[in-house]
């Protein structure tokens, strides 16, 4: 027996004989425990996921040593939506969702990888192989969990059509997608990647996991203990317990809100990506390394006459010497000359037909503190530099030039 009865009364964990197994009715029929029967030859029914059938009875008597120390262990769901999955990761698929208070059984304990706390913290508690009563088999992060045992504790279930709500498919889809910032969807439809805004992975998470959503933003993390998630009108949701509230405006587009400082409401709006926020990083930085290796493959050695010569390096580092001329107005004396190219900038419409790009140099002299910005273009002759102003820039985008520019002219060193 996987889950105890009351009529007869017999534990999780009995062995018991087997009588007929009827797939039609989805039922077992069998008899009570030798140590019960007797003379009697009493026969009941058992649904069929409430038994697990062994074979021979040495078999059986084996299986149920071994899962003694679960027999009769239960728990109880704290958390509303808590998902039962289909293996022990927290991104393994949701095979069911929970009910707050259900109760479903233990049937072992199992190794993998737990949950992340809000803190970047694995999660206290363990992942369990579980079964609800109405038979659906899948893991089960205990951290939300509140298991006792049935000695201690009887395990009530309440009618399945009593304690299970019509599915809101919506809801549904909320949870099971990732929610980044709105401003991540118009970087991707602009074209113009902030690696390190998308590194941090800002966003919006439900927390049907924990009981714990969360708002993480540039200026701004919140957090919200809540106990369920309840429909409050269309498409809308409120978060029992706290002040959040979320609204599907499209399907692929949320608004999240709350209260703060009284009266005032905050309103946030989030998107569900075509495509993970890992895979954005990674095709960004490989446009990034292509467009150095553009300039690289042009060179790598671009020499002047005034102003020195530059070589880009496969590595993505570059060296200047000769730079005497741009002392100190452009770059620091206490430079040593060497350093890293970032192709990390973009160009306004403005200056889109004009230049086919800018990056940044980072010299690797701490001291000098110098990195330059420059607006560049490539012919057959050479590499044509014009320095940028700090001013010139707003975010990762070069939106001005400066009133006097000042180019640099390189030529394509073939020596």
């Amino acid at each position: 027996m996987l889950w105890s009865i009351e009529d007869p009364p017999v534990d999780s964990g009995t062995v018991l004989p087997v009588y007929i197994k009827s797939n039609i009715e989805r039922k077992w029929v069998v008899g009570l425990p030798d140590s019960v029967r007797g003379n009697r030859d009493y026969k009941f029914e058992i649904p069929l996921s409430q038994l697990e059938f062994i074979g021979g009875k040495g078999k059986a008597n084996k299986w149920a040593q071994d899962f003694s120390q679960h027999a009769l262990l239960y728990a109880e769901t704290l958390q509303d939506g808590l998902p039962i999955r289909e293996q022990t990761d927290n991104g393994a698929k949701r095979v069911y969702r929970l009910r707050l208070g259900e109760i479903i059984k233990i049937i072992s304990l199992e190794k993998g990888n737990p949950p992340i706390s809000t803190t970047g913290d694995p999660l206290p508690g363990d992942w369990y192989k579980v079964m609800t009563h109405d038979g659906v088999i899948g893991y089960c992060y205990s951290y939300r969990l509140r298991i006792f045992n049935q000695n201690e504790e009887p395990a009530n279930i309440a009618p399945v059509s009593q304690r299970s709500a019509a599915v809101d498919p919506n809801l549904e889809m909320i949870l099971s997608r990732k929610w980044s910032p709105e401003s991540y969807s118009q970087m991707i439809e602009a074209r113009q990647i902030n690696i390190q805004q998308l590194e941090r992975k800002y966003r919006f998470e439900p927390g049907n996991e924990t009981g714990l959503a969360r708002i993480i933003l540039p200026d701004l993390e919140r957090q919200f203990s809540y106990e369920r998630i309840s429909p409050d009108g269309e498409r809308t949701w409120i978060f029992e317990g706290s002040n959040l509230q979320m609204t599907l405006r499209q399907n692929n587009t949320l608004t999240v809100q709350f209260h703060e400082g009284g009266a005032s409401r905050r309103s946030f709006t989030f998107v569900a990506l075509s495509t993970e926020v890992d895979d954005i990083i990674l095709q960004e930085k490989t446009r990034r390394e292509n467009l150095l290796m553009a300039i690289h493959n042009r060179g790598p050695v671009f020499t002047s006459n005034n102003y020195g010569t530059i070589t880009f390096l496969q590595n993505g580092g570059f060296t200047w010497t000769g730079y005497d001329t741009l002392v100190p107005e452009i770059i620091s004396a206490e430079t040593n000359g060497i350093g890293l190219v970032h192709m990390d900038l973009f160009l306004s419409q403005s200056l889109d037909a004009q230049y086919e790009g800018a990056f940044s140099l980072q010299f690797s002299d701490i001291r000098a503190n110098n990195t330059i910005f420059f607006l560049y273009g490539i012919d057959n002759q050479g590499l044509r530099l014009e320095v940028v102003p700090n001013n010139g820039i707003e975010e990762n985008t070069v939106v001005r030039r400066s009133p006097n520019p000042m180019v640099l002219y390189f030529f394509r060193d073939n020596s």
